[in-house]
C-alpha cells in the first residue's frame, strides 16, 4: 500500500487501549496499514473538525475522525484524534509526523 500523504521519513504513533504502535518511514507505514486493514471488507473514515497552524513551509494540526471497519462479521467504530506535523515539499503538503489517539472503540457483532 502506498501512503503518499506521508514524507519518506514520516513517523506514525498510534495509541489505542493503552497500547502504542510506532512506524517509521513511508514503506513501513504502508506495510503496517495494509496488514491491519487486510482483515476488513469495508473501511470508512468520516473526517470532522480540523485546525491547522501554518508557519512558512511547516504546519501543525489537529483533526478528528470517525472510523468504521467492517469484517469477519464485526463492525468496529472508533473516534480518533490526529495530531499532525506537516511539511511542504515540492509544492505539496505532506504529513511528517502523525500521533493517532483512538479515544474510543466500539465493536458490534453483526451476526
Amino acid at each position: 500500500m502506498q501512503v503518499l500523504l506521508f514524507t519518506e521519513d514520516a513517523e506514525v504513533i498510534s495509541k489505542s487501549g493503552g497500547q502504542v504502535f510506532v512506524c517509521k518511514g513511508r514503506e513501513e507505514i504502508g506495510k503496517a496499514f495494509a496488514a491491519f486493514l487486510a482483515g476488513f471488507d469495508v473501511v470508512y473514515h468520516l473526517n470532522g473538525q480540523q485546525t491547522v497552524e501554518i508557519d512558512g513551509d511547516k504546519a501543525t494540526g489537529i483533526s478528528y475522525c470517525h472510523v468504521t471497519l467492517i469484517g469477519n462479521g464485526k463492525r468496529n467504530q472508533s473516534g480518533v484524534r490526529y495530531h499532525d506535523t506537516y511539511v511542504k515539499q515540492n509544492g505539496r503538503w505532506l504529513i511528517k509526523k502523525r500521533e493517532s489517539d483512538f479515544m474510543f472503540t466500539i465493536v458490534d457483532d453483526m451476526k
